[in-house]
């Protein structure tokens, strides 16, 4: 009677790693330390004292390992406050550019007008363009349509997508025409097609382009503190920024801020990194 052990075939010899795959995993080790050490600097600082965190030289590890900054920025900055209006201002950002750059993107890559191409070069010009430039004119047209001190102050001008209408040209011009033509014989109109068809295909895209958008709103100081002043409106970098400057920089206190600000980004990227990869797989990004 043969035993299990008898009847499991034996396993093969492992093979051993070959020198370029040694050295790609070294390499990738070292990079993954590179991205990871300010984390792992800013939770550190964080568990210091003020005093101790400003010592010269710099230690890794805490000697008193205190919870104090992180106790300072939670009961004296308004939290709560500032985590709901970058949730508003982001989501509402998002939403927007994905319904201008998908409809942009399609009407581009799959219908005829006249000056299309000049349009379109426009459009592209806007790659070029620094928003940091166009922050004087912006706030000027926002204060005269009275939008300052107010969210759609702070969403609408976030909403000129153009690398992401880009993006979604591209991916659309890759799509076959030949569904949308079938879907054309069979009686269906053009907003038919690109809701049933184009989008459902173009999801790994919108995904993508979703969650840079949202990345980019929630990490966007410049533009929120020029056009608010009101503490009630501020989002997480502005607001943190300012509790940092009460008394000035408590470098402890700034990176729980950051840390806290950052968090919901960590989120993000853990549970949709698969949508990331496969929008940057099917729009042009990867060199395809």
């Amino acid at each position: 009677m043969t035993t299990a052990a008898q009847r499991t075939p034996a396993a093969g010899p492992r093979r051993s790693w070959t020198p370029g795959q040694i050295v790609l995993t070294l390499l990738g080790a070292a990079v993954s330390l590179v991205f990871l050490a300010p984390l792992a600097w800013a939770l550190s600082t964080s568990l210091k004292s003020e005093t101790e965190a400003v010592e010269v030289p710099p230690h890794w590890l805490p000697r008193d390992w205190t919870g104090q900054a992180w106790t300072a920025v939670l009961e004296t900055g308004n939290i709560t406050d500032w985590l709901v209006n970058s949730l508003v201002v982001s989501v509402c950002v998002t939403a927007i550019v994905l319904v201008v750059s998908a409809l942009a993107g399609y009407g581009f890559a799959r219908t005829e007008f006249r000056g299309k191409n000049a349009l379109l070069g426009v459009v592209m010009a806007g790659l070029m363009v620094s928003p940091a430039v166009l922050g004087v004119p912006l706030f000027t047209t926002v204060q005269q349509m009275g939008m300052v001190d107010t969210y759609w102050g702070m969403i609408l001008p976030q909403c000129a997508p153009a690398a992401m209408v880009y993006i979604l040209y591209k991916f659309f011009q890759g799509v076959p025409r030949e569904l949308e033509e079938a879907a054309f014989i069979d009686g269906a109109g053009r907003w038919r097609v690109f809701l049933t068809i184009i989008v459902p295909l173009s999801r790994p895209s919108l995904a993508a382009v979703g969650i840079f958008t949202f990345i980019s709103s929630w990490n966007n100081f410049l533009w929120p503190y020029m056009v608010t002043n009101n503490p009630d409106l501020m989002t997480m970098p502005n607001g943190i920024a300012t509790v940092m400057n009460s008394y000035g920089i408590q470098w402890a206190q700034l990176m729980a801020g950051g840390l806290l600000a950052g968090l919901p980004l960590i989120v993000v990227f853990v549970f949709f990194q698969r949508q990331i990869v496969a929008g940057v797989a099917h729009t042009g990004l990867a060199g395809q």
